[in-house]
């Protein structure tokens, strides 16, 4: 088996062994156009969901919905083509491509490979920090709707969230040691179960809101002017929402390559990826677009049906800032489902960041046994397991930055918008409109070279105003920012 794996022409010897293989000699992939699906929907349906019915406040009702729906069809759109590049140069019966940065290399190489590898792991490291920021905040709105219903809604019920942030750290630490973590299927499972959960509680809650006639002020172009945000605010209020809601749609792609392309653990394990009949690119568009009309739709009665019911005091996060108090199980319910569902997605996105890392330190430093000696070990409930020190140190270190990042920075909305703005463009857009261009050939000044162009031009001059405006916000945070005083704020 070991000898096919890494001999490709095996496949073609009629050894037994090789029915398990697939046409590259890898493991055989099984995914299908259910779990991509699942995967897509399960991870895109997060947190950032809940933050929606802030966006549609500050932008109203014509704009907000108008720039869901515009990502919504940008995203798909610019999917397909990534599902056009995994295989190269026939999108059917090419070469594999096994990752983002390979395909990257394929079609436009240069320096383009590396500023695709800064824009990938700088969103990973970012939705990290995001991550645990949320999980801290969740679990932080659990003791307040607990005090809330003993003391009252106008009680001052202050909790810490520095405690739940390195808490959570600290799992992180343990699951970041795990082997095989990309094959702990139950997890996944768990995730779907809890993004599903927490996001259609949000809606049941906003839906019964607004059926008992307690409903917020709207406006078509959301907040006033002078009413309930000054005329700068609403400018830079306007652009980190509309980062908000690009976070809500920046990793789809990436989501997408998870399924074909191997963006973890490409050397050393395989993940159950999508097989190769009927084609990957089809497969792969099937369910980008199932999974972004899923999500559309969950956007938008998160969002809408939020902001009606809260008007433009939409709260930033309807689950954690209380624009529910009651019935406070149902809330603490939620909240926690957001803190299980994050636990195992910080590791879905910190694992490829933790990998290339291990990958590029073997390659530099093959003789190190530091870095690549491996140790039997017997851990408690995990029994017999393998340890590198390399790895101990390097994944720890890395949890604690990220952690003691969050606890400098613990401002959902902002990061939100800032995380969003960064990773919309160059992963979601210009990469993937790049290869297509290199791909099909686009004759260079044609109308659907310019089209293409004009498209990614749009999306930048979008995603910088959205950063501009994010930033503005966090800066904003921080001077308002008291420590030891509304921490989750």
């Amino acid at each position: 088996m070991m000898e096919a794996y890494h001999n490709p022409s095996a496949v073609e010897s009629g050894d037994s062994a090789v029915k398990s293989l697939d046409d590259d000699g890898r493991e055989k992939r099984t995914g299908t156009f259910m779990t991509a699906s699942a995967h897509i929907i399960t991870a895109v349906i997060g947190s950032g969901v809940l933050s929606l019915a802030w966006a549609l406040a500050q932008l109203g009702w014509v704009a907000g919905t108008i720039i869901l729906v515009a990502f919504a069809i940008i995203t798909y759109y610019t999917s397909t083509m990534l599902a056009d590049c995994y295989r190269s140069p026939d999108p059917i019966t090419g070469t594999r491509n096994y990752n983002y940065m390979g395909v990257v290399r394929t079609y436009l190489g240069g320096k383009k490979v590396q500023l695709c590898g800064v824009a990938q792991y700088v969103n990973l490291v970012g939705v990290t920090i995001g991550y645990t920021i949320t999980a801290s905040i969740s679990l932080v709105a659990i003791g307040k709707s607990n005090c809330f219903h003993d003391k009252g809604h106008k009680a001052k019920c202050f909790v810490s969230n520095y405690p739940y942030m390195a808490a959570f750290g600290i799992v992180q630490i343990i699951l970041s040691q795990l082997p095989n973590f990309h094959k702990l299927s139950f997890l996944s499972i768990i995730a779907a179960v809890m993004s599903f959960s927490y996001a259609s509680i949000g809606i049941g809650l906003a839906i019964a809101t607004v059926a008992s006639g307690k409903i917020g002020k709207t406006e078509l172009t959301g907040t006033v002017i002078g009413v309930d945000v000054t005329a700068s605010e609403k400018v830079w209020k306007s652009f980190q929402a509309i980062g908000d809601i690009a976070f809500s749609y920046a990793f789809t792609t990436i989501l997408i390559e998870i399924q074909a392309y191997h963006f973890y653990y490409h050397f050393l394990q395989r993940e159950d990826t999508l097989r190769s009949s009927p084609p990957e690119n089809k497969v792969m568009k099937r369910a980008s677009l199932a999974g972004v009309s899923t999500t559309t739709v969950f956007y938008i009665l998160c969002g809408c049906i939020g902001y009606a019911a809260f008007g433009n005091q939409a709260p930033g996060d309807f689950l954690t800032d209380f624009g529910f108090y009651e019935p406070y199980w149902l809330i603490d319910f939620a909240n926690a489902c957001i803190a299980l569902h994050l636990i195992g997605a910080y590791q879905v996105y910190a694992q490829p960041f933790f990998q290339f890392v291990e990958d590029n330190c073997n390659k530099k430093w093959p003789q190190s046994n530091f870095i690549n000696k491996e140790y039997s070990s017997s851990i408690p409930l995990l029994g017999k397991c393998r340890v590198n020190l390399f790895r101990l140190v390097w994944r720890t270190c890395y949890v604690v930055l990220t952690t003691f990042v969050a606890m400098i920075f613990p401002f959902f909305n902002a990061i939100l918008g800032l995380l969003g703005a960064l990773g919309f463009w160059p992963l979601t857009v210009y990469f993937p409109v790049a290869m297509h261009i290199a791909q099909a050939k686009v004759k260079k000044y044609s109308r659907r070279w310019l089209a293409l162009n004009l498209l990614v031009l749009v999306c930048l001059i979008v995603s910088i105003l959205a950063a501009a405006g994010s930033i503005i916000g966090l800066i904003n945070s921080v001077k308002s920012y008291k420590p030891f005083k509304n921490l989750d704020k």
